[in-house]
């Protein structure tokens, strides 16, 4: 009996091959042109998945799956590699850094795997240093957050949540000083308080990125809020006063808006 997965796979590579035959659009994508709209199908993805909406998130996988054909797809024209390629590779790598399911070592817990999968990274010698994996472009929350899981992952982290508590009040007594003096450091101390709030999340296993994104998403509901009050009284959201919006606030806040 046929794999209904390797068919429907198939099939999508079929398409993609048709498409890049002769489809005027596609036919003309290159790495660069697809590059962009990557990162925009992978932002719609993570929308998707922070709405809790699977029928969403199944076709914004779809489309990340098309990207990657279709990638796979033009480097295959250019003799660089193909999708066999791509996926051996990236089978090769799964088995290599999972030695505790493959092979012969023991691990207790996830953190065990975690520092396995990072030791046996430097092993192979794609990263010359422990954060040379880290992308340049990551946003610079989730890139504080990959920085220090990455550290963490060759010892370098504190063993108690307390003590970079301890770090984050440091941290926030070095900035209130810097701001008192209005000195030029206080951005960097700002940062350095930032920074230490993000290690403090990740102790707790809370991801920085999701925290924010989830009030961000709140403060919008909220405020929309007041302005759909505004509009309902036959004003702009402009003609209302601080106490005014205030009070619309509590009202979005004590009808669990957001």
């Amino acid at each position: 009996m046929t794999d209904p997965r390797l068919e429907a796979f198939k099939r999508l590579l079929d398409i993609m091959d048709e498409l890049r035959e002769k489809c005027p659009w596609d036919s003309k994508q290159t790495f660069e042109s697809l590059r962009c709209l990557t990162i925009e199908e992978t932002y719609e993805l993570t929308d998707a998945i922070l709405a809790q909406n699977p029928t969403e998130m199944r076709g914004e996988l779809g489309d990340l799956m098309l990207h990657l054909v279709f990638y796979s797809k033009i480097a295959d024209e250019k003799g660089q590699f193909n999708i066999t390629d791509v996926l051996n590779g990236i089978c090769e790598k799964l088995i290599r850094r999972h030695p505790h399911i493959f092979s012969t070592t023991q691990v207790n817990d996830d953190e065990d795997v975690k520092v396995n999968w990072e030791k046996i990274k430097l092993k192979e010698g794609k990263n010359k240093t422990v954060l040379g994996g880290v992308p340049q472009s990551l946003p610079a929350l989730v890139k504080a957050y990959r920085i220090q899981d990455k550290a963490h992952g060759v010892g370098f982290d504190w063993n108690d949540p307390e003590l970079v508590w301890d770090k984050v009040k440091e941290e926030m007594a070095e900035f209130k000083a810097e701001m008192d003096k209005n000195s030029a450091k206080k951005e960097e101390e700002f940062g350095d308080l930032l920074f230490a709030l993000v290690n403090y999340a990740r102790h707790l296993h809370i991801h920085p990125e999701d925290a924010l994104e989830k009030t961000n998403r709140k403060f919008i509901k909220r405020f929309q809020y007041i302005e759909n009050q505004a509009i309902a009284n036959g004003k702009s959201i402009a003609d209302l006063s601080l106490d005014e919006m205030e009070n619309l606030w509590q009202e979005a806040k004590s009808t669990s808006i957001g």
